[in-house]
């Protein structure tokens, strides 16, 4: 008898909450090391589930995207063929990182704690646009993030919580265009958790 009501009582606590979680929100993103475009930006937004195949480790998948601009002042600029052009001009880089989650969560209460390791693909285009014309250029990269965060479910009995968590991220994207040898990224998310 002393042995069912164990066994009953770890199952509970076992399973507080769903199985599964879908969190999605806010993204801010800043490049590290990065000449092409550096400034740190809000433009991004993420999506990620996954299903718990143990009470604390959950696989799952994951989406994001994150656009950060720079702009620069008028200047005189060579164009490489014995002219010359006089304009302002803007970087903007684009990224779309995809791919496979696995998490660890160190409490499986109202405050759940957590580090997660992303893997998966990342897909980049650059921009370099003038006042009246522009370049481009995009490419695909193996893409790891780690991340450490934690979910606040506030409701009883309701799986629906907030998310902050901030990561880093390095991504094997080149392009020799614009002198992008690999892309770092710093950054922090807020979101809902459902």
């Amino acid at each position: 008898m002393t042995v069912a009501v164990i066994l009953t009582a770890i199952c509970a606590d076992a399973q507080v909450g769903r199985r599964f979680y879908v969190d999605a929100g806010w993204q801010f993103n800043g490049t590290v090391s990065n000449s092409f475009s550096d400034n740190a930006s809000g433009w991004g937004g993420y999506v990620e589930g996954g299903y718990y195949v143990l009470p604390r480790v959950a696989v799952g998948a994951f989406a994001s995207f994150n656009t950060n601009n720079e702009y620069f002042p008028k200047q005189t600029y060579d164009t490489g063929d014995g002219t010359s052009v006089t304009t302002d001009m803007y970087h903007s880089l684009y990224q779309v990182p995809f791919g496979a989650t696995l998490r660890y969560r160190f409490a499986w209460k109202k405050v759940q704690p957590y580090v997660e390791a992303k893997l998966g693909a990342n897909y980049a285009r650059e921009y370099e646009l003038y006042s009246t014309f522009g370049a481009r250029d995009s490419q695909w990269g193996f893409y790891v993030s780690p991340e450490a965060g934690v979910v606040f479910h506030p409701f009883n009995k309701s799986n629906l919580g907030l998310q902050l968590s901030a990561y880093y991220s390095y991504a094997t994207n080149r392009s020799k265009a614009f002198g992008i040898d690999g892309l770092n990224n710093l950054g922090f998310k807020v979101g809902l958790s459902f």
